[in-house]
């Protein structure tokens, strides 16, 4: 069987609310020591664009290119790179699994939270291995959903998890990707001695911070794909729904509120 890539939550603004919050900063700080003005950089996953935007403001004499395998999105990246006034990237559709690149095209071959919603996460390092130069870096960033974690205590919010977990893997992803990147770096051909691994979390406190994650999680609770995935597998009823996007709000508005979210990290050498 082929392996496949199913994202849980789709491409609704309610999803790319959050997708476009991420910067090569928060969201790939790791890497960034490691980035030279002359490299080729290839984000696989790109999403809406805005790593891969921020990468190439930091590769003026190079060039980035954003992969994506639903073209939709591809719409919104375009627009961030012609916003910031960037013209060396370049967005294109493809599949993870088989790039259509030849081999040792990039310096840096980069993927930020996609790991974990396919069926073939070592194949795909192996691919992202296959495309990257020798002395190049493959590097991703994994959530991880277990180790979410938040205050007040909250049963419904344990359900949730537990939800979009199970929603997950029936996908075919696995969502506690970040703990097992180093096992799939190994197993897709990387020696442990370059591999370097790091992790950082996503924190949520302060009240902007708290009111902006609460929200996003209620409205995709309810407005993305991630519902609709939920129903037809089972997995939930509509009213399961309503309460846990009530859950998030509440926790939203409690003024002692604290989430976390810890992310694994690799660099791994080529």
């Amino acid at each position: 069987m082929a392996p496949s890539a199913t994202y849980i939550n789709g491409h609704q603004e309610s999803v790319l609310r959050s997708h476009k919050w991420r910067t090569a900063e928060n969201s790939a700080a790791y890497l960034l020591p490691h980035i030279k003005p002359g490299m080729r950089i290839l984000d696989v996953g790109c999403g809406p664009g805005t790593i891969s935007v921020d990468f190439a403001q930091r590769v003026p004499q190079g060039h980035v290119i954003g992969l994506e395998y639903s073209p939709e999105v591809l719409v919104d990246a375009r627009t961030t790179a012609a916003a910031h006034g960037v013209s060396n990237i370049e967005f294109v559709v493809g599949d993870i699994h088989a790039l259509d690149f030849p081999d040792g095209t990039f310096d840096i071959v980069h993927a930020h939270q996609v790991l974990q919603h396919i069926s073939d996460p070592v194949g795909a390092l192996r691919e992202m291995k296959r495309v990257a130069k020798p002395g190049g870096f493959v590097a991703t960033r994994e959530g991880d959903f277990s180790t979410m974690t938040w205050f007040p205590e909250n049963d419904a919010l344990v359900e949730w998890r537990e939800l979009h977990m199970r929603v997950g893997r029936a996908l075919g992803g696995e969502p506690n990707a970040g703990r097992r990147l180093v096992s799939w770096a190994i197993q897709a051909g990387f020696a442990r001695k370059d591999i370097t691994a790091t992790s950082t979390s996503y924190c949520y406190s302060e009240p902007e911070d708290r009111a902006w994650w609460s929200v996003m999680w209620q409205d995709r609770i309810l407005g993305s794909s991630f519902p609709q995935r939920a129903l037809d597998g089972g997995h939930a009823t509509q009213a399961d729904l309503e309460r846990l996007a009530q859950a998030w709000r509440k926790w939203g508005e409690q003024e002692d509120g604290w989430f976390a979210f810890l992310h694994g990290e690799v660099l791994c050498r080529v």
